[in-house]
């Protein structure tokens, strides 16, 4: 399945590297839906001891660019019920709580449910004169 997401044209794989030493990478997808492209962050993960070093929040910026690049206005994840610092992570970047899946995890750990809309880039209109 990596390989499969890792290869498809409606995603984007990045990876962060310290040392020549991969230490973190992230996977987001899109796909068209009635109302228009949605991306969905299939995962964010960093090395345990490169955690806190802002390696997540910059993965999360990358996948955010590339699923907005690819048309999508709006980007949802699943992150473990348990999962503090993540669930930290996605709401300081204005992720809002959508919903839980009990079951969705080994071990049946639930998910909770977060999305947000991707910002329009380029000139915003000024209002007038």
């Amino acid at each position: 399945m990596m390989q499969r997401l890792v290869n498809s044209p409606q995603g984007a794989t990045w990876i962060a590297e310290q040392d020549l030493r991969m230490v973190g990478f992230a996977i987001v997808e899109w796909n068209e839906q009635t109302d228009g492209v949605i991306g969905y962050i299939q995962t964010i993960e960093v090395a345990p001891e490169w955690r806190g070093q802002g390696i997540g929040a910059e993965l999360l910026r990358r996948v955010e660019g590339s699923a907005h690049a690819a048309g999508a206005k709006d980007i949802w994840l699943h992150v473990d019920a348990e999962n503090a610092a993540a669930i930290r992570l996605y709401e300081a970047h204005g992720y809002r709580i959508e919903g839980r899946e009990e079951g969705f995890y080994a071990l049946g750990r639930a998910a909770l449910i977060y999305s947000k809309p991707l910002e329009v880039s380029g000139p915003q209109p000024s209002g007038g004169d």
